[in-house]
Parts: C-alpha cells; structure tokens; sequence
C-alpha cells in the first residue's frame, strides 16, 4: 500500500523558497503584519524587489562612492554594531576618528604644528558639517554684535546661486537671511567680485564651492580672499570664507597642489569635505575642520557623561555608526599621498576620454571646465527637435542614469547632461556610454523622420510654402515625436 502525505501550510520543507506560500500571497507594504514569515522568505522578497533598482556603478549622476576593496568591505560589517557616540566603550574607534580629523587638517594646511591637535569632527555627510559650521559662524558673528552693543537678529550669508540645497537648509532652518550671487550664460560659479559687494556688516560668512554640483568647476577663492581682506581693511567687518569642498577637497590637494583654496588663506576658517564621495568611502561619511579652536566657538560644544566618562560633542544627531569612519581611516592608510593621487589621476584622464568623445559627435557643447572636479558637463547645440530630458531618458535603456537639469537663476533657460567620473567608471565603460549617446542621438533622429512621414510633413521646406510657416510645421513634428516617445515609454514600462 502506497501512503502518501500532504504538506500543510506549516510544513515548508518539501518547498523550495519559489514554491512557498510566502511568494504566492501579497505582504503588507504599509502596515506591520499579523504574523512572522521565515528569514529567508523575507531576504528573497526584498532581494527580487530590489532587483528593480538601477546599479549603483551606472549611476553616473552621483558622486558618491559605490565601490570599495573587498577588505574594508570585511571592516566596516565588523564594526556595523558600533555605536560611535560610545566613546568610552569605543575608545579604539574615537581614536581614528581623531587620526582622520588630523589628516585631513594638515592635507588642508591647518597652521598646525607637529604637536597640535586639529580641531574637527566626522559628520554623516556634508550637510550635516555644513550645519555645523554654519552655525558655529553665526555664533561668532552674534557674540561680536552683542559686545558691540549692535543687532544680532538679521544675520546673512552669501553664497552662489548653485550651491547645493543643504546651504538652503542651513538658511532656513537656522533663520539666516541667504543671499545669492545670480549665474549668467557662460559662468556658472559664483562671482567672486559680485560676493564681495554683496557683503554687509550682517554677513556670518562667504561660502565659496570648491567643485561646483552643477558643473565641477572650482571658485576663485584666492580672488575672494583678497578682495574680502581689503574690505574688511575699510570695514572692520572681519567676515570670513567658508570653503565647501564636499566634491573637491579629496582632489585638489593631489592633482593642484599650488592651487591656493584652503587654509593657506588667511579668511578661510572652515572646511567641509564629504569622505563619501572623492574620500572613497560608502555613504554616510563627511568632516568638517577648522582653522583653529577659536573658529569653534565653546558654548556650541556639549559635555555628556552619563556614558561613562566625558565627552564632547559637537553633532546635529546622536547615535551614529562606526562604520563609516573606520573605513575612511582604511582608505588614508592604505591608499597614502600617492593612492590618492593615482586615482585621481584616473578620473581626470577618463574624464577627458568621455569630453572628447562626446565632443567628436558635433551635437554637444561642453559646460564643464577641465580644471575641477572629474565631470562632463554637455549641452545640445540644436534643440529644435531633441531636449537634454529626452536624451536622459533614453540611455536608462542602456542601464546609464545620466541627469538632466536646467541651471539655477539668472541661467535657467541653460540645460544640461552631466556624468560624474568617480574610482570605479573605467576608460571601458567611458568608451561604452559615448558608444551608447551616438545610438540614442541615431534612433532619436529616426523615430523623428518616422513620424515625419507618418504625419505627411516631408520634405519640410517645400510643405512651409503650401501649408503654414516654417516654425508651425516644426512645432508640429516637435509636439508629434513628442507624443510618440512618450506612448512608447508608456508601452515599455520598466527597461
């Protein structure tokens, strides 16, 4: 006699994990479910939803880093469980992040002797060191007002107008007036000369971009400087510069040593620097040093001891893991002067391998500048029939996420593309995207000639003659491929 036995909801184990239940009904998204599934139920269901994402190495808009050695891979799940604002029960891993702020201070040419200790301190990323410094501005702008015997309510910065969006954060948040030098057709930095006029006895500071997000270009902080001494001479204002290198401050000290931005000048009295990003380190790292203790004003800085002993801190959170700063310090003790500059030098070259590239397909103008950070920033010469938008589109076909944009104020009618070169993006794979713009351009100007056809407007300059002026007929090709591509996108669905 042949017994058989049925598998009960229960018992899993005849099932593979794709014959499961688990697979078969829908979860909850957004509430908390009734009852508990398998473990690697639930690794495979967030693993396949997952899948959807684009890959992190194609994503060419980012300038954080999405590669490290297998190594600092094994560190950084070593220390995961690591909670950095235990520093009595970490006192190994305060330690390197000590090591880290004083590497980076004298890379940055604090005036600090072999003995001194440089004053800093590892944030989650730029933003939060940008708060921080920001803040620490503004105190010292309204202690000066308060002895003074002046208003303190008004306080102001000036910045470009592409900054990126935490400076509006910091003005907003902290309630300090913004006040923005406007971009113009050609120049898309900050105008040192205009910042400089835009100063009033009510200005904590003038933050200068050391690697622009919008184009990589670095600003002239060595005219700002100059130009700000000799108004502080005629003002007695003293108002100082902070130095955003978020993108550019793990470049310029090994591809443009003599290139003077940091603390050589004598107004500069902070520096931001995102370690994830040309740090070489995965999400979740940014410093910011300043030029001397008195530049970090006392009453900013909490002393806790419920932890077991006493501990600064100078933070916009609390609890913050050890990973990140651990894998920073790997990457200054492994890689050294010369690492740093061999990767650097990499980017620079297949920067210029993807200018070129692109530039050898007559349909571009580039915005980017060669001296800066490692990005191609391009334009379209002719946007009669094809935008910067639909170009973008159209390489997520090909895996690449490529941004558009349009530049802020006064250059908003400007759009651009723009690839940033980071460790991991090879002379191949600079190769490989201009390969794939020149097929994307090709199958745009098809699909353009298709539906020109399909609309019975060819042959354009003889149609202007016998149906309407020029302008309408191009308008109603432009609107028509318009409308096509986006039917096909909407037939795609995900590529």
């Amino acid at each position: 006699m042949v017994l058989t036995r049925i598998a009960t909801n229960s018992d899993e184990s005849v099932c593979t994990m794709f014959g499961s239940r688990y697979v078969r009904t829908t979860l909850p998204k957004y509430e908390i479910g009734e009852n508990s599934i398998p473990k690697d139920a639930a690794y495979q269901i967030i693993k396949d939803e997952l899948m959807l994402d684009g890959n992190p190495r194609l994503n060419l808009a980012s300038f954080v880093t999405t590669w490290m050695e297998p190594e600092c891979d094994k560190l950084i799940m070593d220390s995961i469980n690591k909670n950095y604002v235990d520093m009595d029960e970490y006192p190994v891993t305060t330690e390197l992040q000590n090591r880290c702020v004083n590497i980076i201070a004298r890379l940055f040419n604090a005036p600090l002797k072999e003995s001194d200790t440089a004053v800093g301190v590892g944030t989650v990323g730029s933003s939060e060191a940008i708060m921080l410094a920001g803040l620490a501005f503004k105190r010292k702008w309204q202690n000066r007002r308060k002895a003074a015997g002046k208003p303190y309510d008004k306080p102001n910065i000036v910045t470009g107008a592409n900054v990126q969006v935490c400076w509006e954060k910091f003005a907003r948040y902290f309630e300090v007036e913004l006040k923005e030098v406007k971009l113009s057709e050609g120049y898309y930095v900050m105008d040192p000369d205009k910042a400089a006029e835009m100063v009033d006895e009510n200005t904590i500071c003038v933050a200068a971009i050391l690697g622009s997000t919008l184009n990589g270009e670095f600003e002239d902080v060595q005219r700002l400087n100059d130009l700000l001494v000799k108004k502080n001479e005629e003002t007695g204002w003293n108002t100082p510069i902070h130095v955003d290198a978020a993108s550019g401050g793990f470049i310029a000290p090994f591809i443009y040593p003599e290139l003077e931005w940091d603390f050589r000048l004598p107004l500069v009295k902070s520096i931001n620097v995102s370690g994830h990003k040309y740090g070489l380190v995965y999400a979740g790292i940014g410093w910011v040093v300043w030029r001397a203790q008195e530049d970090l004003p006392e009453e900013l800085i909490f002393h806790i001891n419920y932890l077991g002993s006493d501990q600064p801190t100078f933070t916009l959170n609390f609890s913050k893991g050890s990973s990140q700063i651990i894998a920073q310090y790997y990457q200054l003790i492994r890689l050294g002067f010369e690492g740093y500059k061999n990767v650097m030098e990499n980017c620079i070259e297949n920067m210029v391998i993807l200018k070129e590239g692109i530039e050898k397909t007559e349909r571009f103008n580039i915005v980017s500048k060669d001296q800066g950070v490692p990005v191609v920033a391009f334009s379209l010469k002719d946007h009669s029939f094809h935008n910067e938008f639909e170009i973008s589109e159209m390489l997520r076909r090909f895996g690449w996420i490529v941004p558009a944009y349009t530049m802020p104020a006064d250059a908003q009618h400007i759009t651009v593309l723009r690839v940033v070169i980071r460790e991991d993006f090879s002379r191949t794979l600079a190769e490989r995207l201009v390969v794939d713009i020149v097929k994307v351009l090709h199958e745009l100007d098809t699909l353009l000639s298709k539906i020109s056809k399909k609309m019975g407007i060819e042959g354009i300059a003889e149609n202007v003659k016998e149906k309407k002026m020029e302008r309408e007929v191009l308008m109603e090709v432009i609107v028509g491929w318009r409308k096509f591509v986006k039917d096909r996108k909407k037939m795609n669905g995900v590529c």
